[in-house]
């Protein structure tokens, strides 16, 4: 009777059965955790978001506090058609630039974000591109004149650590802090990534330093830039009017 117990125990079927049931109840257990700790990731993304924004107009905050200074230094967030005509239907915190990138341009709207610093005014230009295995972001502030760059912060997905990911970095970021977007003749240059240690003092040459080694990353930060930047040409040109007007 105990020897056909043991039979029992160690039959393929008794094992097979043990292991559905294992997997069923660590998948719950994993379903569980993570379906709990959803709206936990959703509000750290949020606030960190809020950070990047803050980051390109020079204000440094922890996660925890980002939200407070979010709401004291940015004045407005809009989402434009591509006109430059503002969309009152679309919740520009919450476009998702992965999906609306997508759509064809004539189809996208463009969140922008307007911050006030101590009087001055920013405007603040979320990117998305193409790094050399994923997807690349980031964030550029523009000064009231449309053209300076105040500040930019870059991230990605899974670019190569000590190379394309280093488009992370202060150092990396701050080289675009004073260049310039557009030409004497107001067209459009962006900033490109570019190897040959350009003049660092040089703003109006277009270009900054490329990291060493992440070519096609450097690349997909210069597109993003430009590609980006063209779809809000419309409205800066309708702000830009209206300055003249004013004075």
């Amino acid at each position: 009777m105990e020897e056909k117990a043991v039979n029992k125990t160690n039959s393929n079927g008794y094992t097979f059965m043990f292991a559905i049931i294992m997997v069923v109840v660590v998948g719950s257990v994993l379903a569980f955790a993570a379906t709990s700790l959803q709206p936990l990731q959703n509000e750290n993304v949020r606030q960190e978001k809020m950070q990047n924004i803050l980051a390109t107009v020079g204000i440094e905050v922890d996660r925890a506090g980002s939200e407070a200074l979010y709401n004291q230094y940015i004045t407005e967030t809009i989402a434009l058609n591509p006109d430059g005509s503002v969309n009152e239907k679309a919740d520009a915190f919450t476009v998702d630039l992965g999906k609306e990138l997508k759509k064809p341009a004539q189809e996208q709207v463009f969140p922008l974000y307007l911050a006030d610093i101590e009087g001055e005014k920013y405007y603040i230009v979320p990117l998305r591109g193409q790094g050399l295995w994923d997807a690349i972001w980031g964030y550029v502030a523009l000064k009231d004149d449309v053209n300076t760059i105040k500040g930019a912060v870059f991230d990605h997905k899974a670019e190569t650590p000590g190379l394309g990911a280093e488009i992370t970095q202060g150092w990396f970021s701050e080289r675009f802090t004073d260049e310039k977007i557009f030409d004497e003749n107001g067209n459009l240059m962006g900033v490109s990534v570019v190897k040959g240690s350009p003049d660092p003092t040089d703003k109006a040459d277009f270009k900054v330093d490329a990291i060493s080694g992440a070519t096609i990353t450097g690349d997909g930060v210069s597109d993003m830039i430009s590609e980006r930047l063209q779809h809000y040409l419309p409205y800066f040109k309708k702000q830009q009017e209206i300055k003249v007007a004013i004075q």
